[in-house]
């Protein structure tokens, strides 16, 4: 059945064409498995509670009539101004108009919030573009710029708020600069979320084609209830498409995780436990609320643009994992720079858990995507990250973060990091354990390498799945580096330690694999063991606790002085031709600008593939599709195999026969079933031996295609 929502209709009907809903909530008060709901084009200002979920086969459709043209707000247009004083404004709201719920009595804080607590969830627009809090009317009043701030000129733009207890009524000033408030569009936030059910379980939602903005969303952590402006709510099989999210407080999309009271802030509330540790009590508690594939995750962000939100575009806890983020335009998350905390990001998921994130383009965010806590099976692949940092000379606000296009946090992998272009200062940061990175076009450097982490002991998990196998802390290593990029593009300024979540660390700015010259490679590392002798517990102590696992580098190009690990054997060093690097963009397409392939020339390494990458140490886990297929990188940013189907259906041939798949004498080499050793004589990781190793070989035409893109 087609319910129609109209919110022009002269009076509230029934939900038929001819006598529409005014109310999108009217619609999901009652939609059903395999029902549509059809909204025509108008402001909707509304919180939508969706009651049902629909089927895997018969899913529930919200639907913009046409696209964009529906439009969700959290706010509500202001036009009672009085002037008070200079280019300072006043309003009155009567507290009612908020329900149980009033954003300027709200602050925005909590676990792993480390700015101070004096923001509210509330916020003042004017013409789309949220104003700066002030602590004080004086500071209202003066309208100073914020140095922080990304955009300081639009920083001198300020409101402040207070409570008139003996009228129940909510006081708002605001320094519009000049300009009256009466002829402008202004407006303030009143509702939480915009779509998003109360309950848990409601699955199977497609929400397509609106725009959501403006809510009066709450600080979302790790180990509490994450909102935003839209989202599942603890959920499975959701899609979010073709939107247009903007100006959340804190979130737009909330991949989430369920409400837990006893946990819910637990370190903010009782301080006598730490944030970490209430986040390890988050993943066992989990399995209690349901926390399994057949019942969370498996969600779709295609397409959605996404942006000035102020803490993430995109957050998850658990929630999000086996899904798919794809297409999507994220920028401009944390500008404003007065909120601060370790959850702040383009993308920020926790517990991504073969999750595909591919073909996003995120640039002008303190961070462009943080996977946190036990990216196993994540893959990000085929992203554009650009601009992923503050600009030049502006300071650092009090409780923010560090800035780069990835980081991986104390995660035991396997996460995989390939065909993406990284043009940002730092391109990855790696407080972790198993990252492979593979056919990347990196202009910043690898930071945090074997720092940040502490004495954090990480859950991982059974292969594909959300039940936990095991914790450990972070000995750092086990990670691939093969066939990328590294191009020095940015001064080398002299190194300062800094502070990574309490760990004091230098912050590396000298691009390339040079980061790894003390780890050891496979054999020096599997030496120790002495696997003809008897175990000696006391005696591998060390190496079980204590020293770093092996590295892999090989067929890495290097220009511009970015440096090469010690232990590479076949790369390209080039440190006397400029090479020169580009983003240019027009009309809202963006392209690269790069002389690089005229010194790449014929430089030519092998074909990558899962057996190569082998198995992440930790949970055991290949380099590989969710599906647990092969993933050979034959194809290039852009996603062209025209020219390789021929070696690609040559190595397919050889996967074939000499593909081990972990179990027992199963799909074994000949020589393999009998020595229990590895066929082949190439570099792959080996772990227990377990794992068969294609030798390197000059398969491709070319290991670095042309990056031509639009996007």
């Amino acid at each position: 059945m087609i319910y129609y929502v109209n919110n022009s209709a002269p009076k509230n009907g029934n939900g038929t064409k001819e006598m529409p809903f005014k109310f999108i909530n009217d619609a999901a008060k009652i939609a059903k498995a395999g029902d549509e709901v059809l909204v025509a084009p108008g402001i909707y200002h509304e919180y939508v509670d969706p009651v049902n979920g629909g089927t895997e086969d018969a899913r529930i459709v919200y639907k913009s009539e046409k696209p964009l043209g529906a439009k969700i707000t959290g706010a509500e247009t202001m036009n009672d101004w009085e002037h008070y004083k200079d280019n300072v404004w006043v309003c009155r709201v009567d507290n009612g108009v908020f329900g149980n719920y009033n954003p300027y009595t709200t602050m925005v804080g909590g676990d792993w919030y480390f700015a101070p607590v004096v923001r509210h969830t509330g916020a003042v627009y004017l013409n789309d573009r949220q104003l700066y809090e002030a602590e004080t009317l004086e500071e209202c009043i003066k309208g100073e710029v914020y140095a922080p701030s990304w955009e300081p000129e639009w920083s001198v733009y300020k409101w402040y708020t207070e409570q008139d207890k003996e009228k129940n009524q909510t006081v708002i000033y605001a320094n519009f600069q000049g300009k009256n408030p009466t002829e402008e569009k202004v407006e303030i936030n009143v509702r939480r979320n915009c779509f998003m059910p109360s309950k848990t379980g409601v699955n199977y939602i497609t929400f397509s084609g609106f725009d959501v903005s403006k809510a009066a969303t709450t600080w979302a952590p790790p180990a509490a209830y994450q909102d935003g402006m839209i989202g599942p709510h603890w959920s499975k099989g959701w899609i979010i498409e073709d939107c247009e999210v903007s100006n959340s407080k804190c979130c737009g999309i909330s991949l989430g995780k369920y409400y837990d009271p006893e946990n819910d802030h637990y370190f903010t509330r009782k301080h006598v436990k730490s944030p970490t540790q209430m986040e390890r009590d988050a993943v066992c508690r989990g399995q209690y609320h349901g926390w399994t594939k057949e019942n969370i995750g498996s969600h779709i962000i295609r397409r959605c643009h996404i942006h000035h939100c102020e803490q993430t575009g995109i957050v998850g806890r658990m929630g999000g994992v086996f899904s798919i983020i794809e297409d999507n335009h994220i920028h401009n998350i944390n500008n404003m720079q007065q909120l601060g905390g370790a959850e702040i990001s383009g993308i920020k998921m926790h517990a991504a858990i073969d999750v595909v994130m591919r073909r996003n383009h995120i640039h002008h965010c303190t961070m462009g995507i943080w996977c946190d806590w036990e990216a196993q099976g994540t893959r990000l692949t085929q992203n554009l990250l650009h601009d992923n940092c503050p600009p030049e000379g502006t300071p650092k606000a009090e409780g923010a973060m560090m800035s780069q296009d990835i980081f991986i946090e104390v995660g035991h992998g396997p996460t995989l990091i390939d065909n993406n272009i990284m043009l940002s200062p730092v391109s990855v940061r790696m407080a972790t354990d198993g990252i492979a990175c593979v056919h990347n076009l990196m202009l910043g450097s690898l930071t945090a390498v074997g720092g940040g982490t502490g004495d954090r002991y990480t859950p991982y998990h059974i292969r594909h799945r959300t039940e936990v196998a095991g914790f450990m802390t972070f000995l750092h290593g086990d990670d691939r580096f093969y066939n990328n990029i590294f191009i020095q593009n940015y001064p080398v300024e002299e190194t300062e330690t800094v502070e990574d979540m309490g760990f004091k660390m230098e912050d590396n700015q000298e691009v390339g694999t040079h980061v790894f010259d003390e780890y050891p490679t496979y054999d020096e590392w599997i030496s120790h063991f002495e696997l003809d002798k008897p175990a000696d517990m006391s005696k591998l102590e060390p190496y079980h606790n204590k020293c770093h696992l092996p590295v892999w580098v090989n067929g890495n190009a290097y220009f511009n002085g970015a440096k090469a690990c010690v232990n590479e054997k076949e790369n390209l060093m080039d440190n006397e031709n400029q090479v020169k690097v580009e983003l240019v963009e027009k009309d809202g397409h963006y392209s690269i600008k790069t002389n690089v392939y005229e010194f790449l020339k014929d430089f030519r390494t092998g074909i990558i593939n899962s057996d190569i990458l082998g198995y992440a140490f930790e949970p055991e886990q290949r380099f590989e599709d969710p599906d647990g297929s092969t993933i050979i990188f034959d194809q290039d940013y852009l996603a062209s195999t025209a020219a390789r189907q021929q070696c690609r259906d040559r190595l397919r041939m050889e996967l074939r026969q000499r593909r081990f798949c972990g179990r027992k004498n199963q799909n074994l080499p000949v020589d393999m079933k009998k020595t229990g050793r590895c066929a082949g004589n190439g570099t792959a990781p080996c772990f227990g031996k377990r794992k068969v190793r294609m030798p390197l070989q000059n398969l491709l035409p070319s290991a670095f295609s042309r990056i031509r893109f639009s996007a």
